[in-house]
């Protein structure tokens, strides 16, 4: 299913590094990576921690201690992944489902609007699912309508974008992953993106266990004269509940390196996207991104028409030495964490998608004749 985009040369060249013996911890490094990847995408601040699931914590953590949060509510989506969901229960809030659209599997938008009318959450997640765009120009109209703060998981998007603006662009804040696997690959690793200060403040503090050292000197000093601190101590006065999330410098060394080679992963990854639609897209249901978008996918997902079938083609796959998963998690409200906690949440698309969806292998390596015997296979199973 999946390719390291760490490859030898890689290797090669972090062992080189090494060998001068630079600091491995969090440290310039880290600074450096981060103000590069915010050039990348085009924020104006963005933060590496240990992991996308890291990064998803961090941005709720630091939106709900804000204090600019009109309630606790936050709509999550029915479709995506466990740590998309999990920090909004953790922290205390009151989570509520949203349907999955047909065409990208992002939230449904109708289901979305009425949840904004009825609840007025204070905060919506977006899951922008396995790098296919979602419908943002109307999901910024409600967001400019109802006033909610928009948390973006990009985690599995990198490198996507929707009329010009890379995804991870749009959301008050937004999530990356480095997962290998993903697009590309720190080992493990994470990146939180904002252009608000106040916030990005805040994550800074949460990151690394609540203190003000990672701060800029006009806001630490803010901090120590405002509950008057004594210089001896202000290095370690903790002013939030903060936690260690950090990533180190190895890690954004290698980060450093993938961001090189990023443009030919995206062009690599779309290809092969193009390729799975032009030969799948008649016979199954798949993500239909919206025009104007660029697609950066970790994996082609799929429906078939019932569960028969993909068990079928899933048989054939394996017999034919392709790796394959269900899609995603499927329904996040079918999953036990869920279900134990406020019963079961069903609806239609998300219960298709978590019935018969399933992942074709999409990576860089991959050439058109690798993806065309996937299709022949999948479409064999038929």
């Amino acid at each position: 299913m999946a390719e390291d985009t760490i490859d030898r040369r890689d290797i090669d060249s972090l062992a080189r590094w090494l060998k001068t013996y630079p600091r491995l911890s969090k440290g310039p490094l880290t600074v450096a990576f981060e103000r590069a990847w915010s050039r990348w995408l085009g924020r104006k601040r963005s933060l590496f921690c240990n992991s996308g699931s890291s990064a998803n914590f961090l941005m709720t953590y630091a939106l709900l201690l804000s204090g600019r949060l009109r309630n606790r509510k936050v709509v999550v989506p029915a479709v995506g992944w466990v740590t998309s969901i999990s920090p909004a229960i953790q922290l205390g809030m009151e989570p509520i489902p949203c349907e999955a659209d047909p065409d990208t599997f992002g939230l449904d938008l109708d289901q979305l609007e009425s949840l904004l009318k009825k609840h007025r959450p204070g905060a919506v997640m977006l899951v922008q699912v396995l790098g296919v765009p979602h419908k943002m120009r109307e999901l910024m109209a409600l967001k400019r309508k109802y006033g909610f703060f928009l948390l973006e998981d990009a985690c599995a998007a990198v490198g996507a974008s929707y009329r010009g603006t890379r995804v991870g662009a749009f959301g008050d804040m937004a999530s990356f992953s480095f997962y290998f696997g993903h697009q590309m690959s720190t080992i493990e690793g994470g990146m939180v993106s904002t252009s608000d200060k106040g916030l990005h403040d805040l994550l800074l503090m949460l990151r690394s266990h609540g203190w003000s050292k990672d701060l800029d000197r006009p806001a630490h000093r803010a901090l120590v004269g405002r509950y008057r601190i004594d210089d001896f101590h202000s290095p370690f006065v903790f002013y939030v509940p903060g936690l260690n999330m950090r990533s180190t410098d190895l890690n954004a060394y290698l980060g450093l390196g993938q961001l090189k080679k990023l443009a030919w992963i995206v062009s690599s990854r779309r290809r092969n996207h193009a390729r799975y639609l032009e030969r799948l897209a008649g016979r199954f249901c798949v993500q239909r991104p919206e025009p104007g978008s660029t697609v950066c996918s970790i994996s082609f997902g799929l429906l078939a028409d019932d569960e028969e079938q993909r068990r079928r083609i899933v048989k054939a796959l394996v017999e034919n030495g392709i790796e394959t998963r269900i899609f995603s998690a499927g329904n996040l409200g079918l999953h036990p964490f869920w279900y134990e906690r406020y019963g079961k949440a069903s609806f239609p698309m998300a219960d298709r998608i978590h019935r018969t969806g399933f992942f074709l292998p999409n990576n860089p390596s991959l050439k058109r004749k690798d993806v065309d015997f996937i299709c022949d296979v999948a479409l064999g199973a038929l």
